[in-house]
């Protein structure tokens, strides 16, 4: 993921920046697929500056060029991409629906805590107890989700990053907990039961794959009416009005593994989206019936997640390992613990 502090970014293509991360990050090992990089000679593209408190703004240079359009002489209105570099992920904040355009994460045994690695001294492992829900202070006041969005609103605060992918630091696992992070989604039936499985499923890939690249996106899916249009409508919660529901959630992932020890540096990629409904999900769905083409999440969400090159190139997940969620009753168990059990990594 990003971690210095400025990162250069097309600003209309902010997927573009986390889907570029990937590549390289990827292809930094020498794997047999051709990428290629698009240039525009005639616009410079902008830079994000990320400042001390992880809010981003665009720089003077992008300013500078804003003004050379006569028409843009008094400021450039936006979109402005909040781009948020936290210790466990990176996401683009949706200043007009108060919640993430998208999220990314990059999880590995070592990123979960379950290498063995010792932690330094005098620094035991986070504990959500700890955590607390907060609005994020780097965004701007009037473009901020608000704690009073969710009171009463019938909607659980969803982790677009769960918290139980941010184990580096109690401080990773406290940025979870921050609103940009946050979407509306439902309790019963989603957010603490289906949507947990999937983000567990995501978890368990680290035992069979050696990178795990996962995107998180909310979506605003089109319904066809009695009158046979389709047309797009969701909910605003918060008084006034305030943060906006999504209609259905993506995770999209991009695993790695070398194909045999003997090659480490060749690499099978694998690659699969899925889309969810913001509804009660039956415990018995299969994940498989919520697949759909990573291209087709991209033009709905207005992302360019990875290159054709990697697209072309890679294999659907679920021909690489069992897309098969390991329905967990969260809240029974931690009424009765001895129904606890250890999960094994999908084969």
């Amino acid at each position: 993921m990003p971690s210095a502090a400025i990162i250069h970014a097309a600003c209309f293509a902010v997927g573009a920046v986390v889907g570029g991360g990937v590549v390289t990050a990827v292809a930094s090992r020498k794997r047999q697929i051709p990428i290629t990089t698009s240039t525009n000679t005639s616009v410079a593209p902008p830079i994000i500056e990320i400042g001390q408190s992880g809010g981003a703004q665009l720089s003077n240079a992008v300013t500078a060029f804003a003004l050379s359009s006569p028409v843009l002489k008094y400021g450039h209105p936006g979109p402005v991409p909040d781009l948020l570099v936290r210790k466990a992920y990176t996401a683009a904040y949706d200043r007009r629906m108060r919640h993430p355009a998208w999220t990314a994460e990059h999880l590995t045994l070592a990123s979960l805590g379950k290498s063995g690695q010792q932690r330094p001294s005098g620094d035991g492992p986070p504990d959500r107890s700890n955590s607390t829900f907060k609005e994020d202070e780097s965004l701007p006041a009037i473009f901020r989700a608000k704690l009073q969005d969710y009171f009463r609103s019938g909607y659980d605060r969803g982790h677009m990053v769960p918290a139980a992918d941010a184990k580096l630091s109690q401080e990773a696992m406290d940025e979870t907990f921050l609103l940009s992070n946050i979407a509306p989604q439902v309790g019963v039936g989603f957010n603490r039961h289906y949507w947990a499985y999937l983000e567990d499923w995501c978890r368990r890939l680290t035992g069979s794959f050696s990178d795990v690249y996962v995107f998180t996106i909310p979506l605003y899916l089109p319904r066809k009416d009695a009158d046979g249009k389709f047309r797009v409508t969701y909910e605003l919660i918060g008084s006034p009005p305030n943060v906006a529901v999504p209609t259905h959630f993506a995770k999209v992932v991009l695993a790695s593994r070398p194909l045999s020890p003997s090659t480490p540096d060749a690499l099978e990629i694998s690659t699969g989206a899925f889309v969810l409904p913001n509804a009660i999900i039956p415990d018995d769905a299969p994940l498989e019936s919520f697949v759909i083409p990573v291209d087709v999440v991209e033009r709905a969400a207005g992302l360019n997640l990875f290159s054709d090159a990697v697209k072309a190139n890679s294999k659907h997940i679920c021909k690489s390992t069992k897309c098969d969620v390991v329905v967990r009753r969260f809240d029974d168990a931690q009424k009765r613990p001895e129904m606890r059990r250890a999960i094994s990594a999908p084969k």
